[in-house]
């Protein structure tokens, strides 16, 4: 009986100490949620928050990781740093990996968005709903464009990332809470990939690798820091942790202006940068003539086809491209691309075809030189600048949110 006892208190153990996917048997009964914007979080979410010192009205910053198909919650401490408090696993994302470009390519946003109270949509069609804020201003001033791209319910996407309604009823309820503590803007960052070395070395060779390297500099100091970095663009490009100097100001088109990073910073990256050169190095004699295969969005379908049977037409998971990827040599890889660049050039001239997005080639020309080393990125600085105000119906209101967390 003791035995008995001891196994069954160990098994409850584990699965409070889980992420929230583990914790099917402990999902909110939807139908008997009365008020889904003032929904509580679950107590063992609460317990968690006390055991790491949290506050409950503390600000809280979402990651998310296109390839694993992964959402973090991670929120503030008393100590001012940020630890993870929640994660789930993303029920559909459209698209393949790479940012959105434009309006009808069915691309889920890359990049860090600033959330206000104006990006919660409580009346959402789809359960609740978080609008991204796509586009941002480095989106904007790169000719991006499209609209209305949420993370929300329902289990569909065209564009959007897309949760179970459990799971979103838990994410809106961490973002009100931040906000009802004073935080002004959740930071939203939005990744291929986590941005290791043998990540990148295994996507060195798509399209989008200076774009993804650019992500990079922001992703690394977080790593860091644990702060969610201060984010400007200038010169087209996002610049991480900067202070302008001279009386410098940030434009998204313009110069950058002459920016300062603090000593205690500079050396904590170069030593991250360190070690990551060091693996990026083994990676790349590992994974020598190889490179990553992107799934499409109807492969990775495939693989978790069986996931909707017995549920409604409208719920459609779209799987993980770690499922349905997959290492291949460089000459496949671009055979690959090639047959299915071809196939979107002949569905686009069909009689009567509706056109198409551009197809994104995910490899480029191998002839081409690969940086057997990835620069160290920029350093970020400790005194932190306000972000531009972005055009969102409280602009003229905002605050930098780093201020309802840095003490010092």
């Amino acid at each position: 009986m003791r035995i008995r006892h001891f196994a069954y208190i160990s098994l409850m153990a584990l699965a409070l100490s889980g992420c929230n996917d583990a914790l099917e048997t402990a999902q909110v009964d939807l139908s008997k949620v009365k008020n889904k914007v003032e929904q509580p979080l679950p107590s063992h979410i609460l317990a968690q928050m006390s055991a790491k010192g949290m506050d409950r009205n503390s600000p809280i910053m979402i990651r998310i990781f296109k390839e694993e198909g992964a959402m973090e919650i991670w929120k503030a401490k008393t100590d001012n740093r940020f630890d993870k408090i929640a994660d789930y696993k993303i029920c559909a994302w459209s698209g393949r990996l790479g940012p959105k470009v434009k309006t009808g390519d069915r691309q889920a946003p890359e990049g860090f968005y600033d959330l206000t109270r104006a990006n919660l949509n409580p009346n959402s069609k789809y359960y609740l709903a978080i609008n991204t804020g796509f586009p941002n201003r480095y989106d904007s001033v790169n000719g991006r464009t499209g609209s209305d791209l949420m993370i929300h319910g329902a289990c569909s996407s065209s564009g959007c990332y897309s949760m179970t309604d459990q799971q979103v009823l838990e994410i809106y309820a961490f973002a009100r809470d931040a906000f009802k503590g004073g935080q002004s803007t959740v930071q939203l960052q939005a990744f291929p990939f986590r941005m290791t070395a043998e990540n990148m070395v295994k996507h060195r060779l798509d399209s989008n690798y200076d774009f993804w390297k650019m992500l990079k500099v922001g992703y690394d100091n977080f790593e860091v820091t644990k702060r969610p970095p201060v984010v400007n663009v200038c010169e087209k490009k996002y610049v991480f942790n900067q202070q302008a100097t001279d009386g410098g100001a940030f434009n998204a088109a313009g110069k950058c202006p002459a920016m300062s990073t603090p000593p205690a910073l500079t050396a904590a990256l170069a030593s991250y940068g360190k070690t990551y050169d060091a693996d990026y190095a083994k990676a790349m004699s590992k994974f020598d003539g190889m490179a990553w295969y992107d799934p499409t969005e109807a492969e990775r379908k495939a693989v978790v086809a069986k996931l909707r049977k017995g549920r409604e037409l409208a719920y459609a998971p779209t799987g993980t491209s770690l499922e349905a990827g997959r290492m291949v040599k460089v000459a496949e890889l671009e055979d690959l691309m090639a047959k299915r660049t071809a196939q979107g050039l002949a569905a686009k001239t069909a009689p009567g075809a509706t056109p198409a997005a551009p197809a994104q080639p995910q490899a480029t020309a191998v002839a081409a030189a690969t940086p057997a080393v990835v620069p160290v990125p920029m350093q970020n600085p400790l005194a932190f600048t306000a972000p531009e105000p972005q055009e969102t119906a409280d602009a003229t209101a905002k605050k930098p949110f780093w201020k309802f967390w840095a003490r010092n």
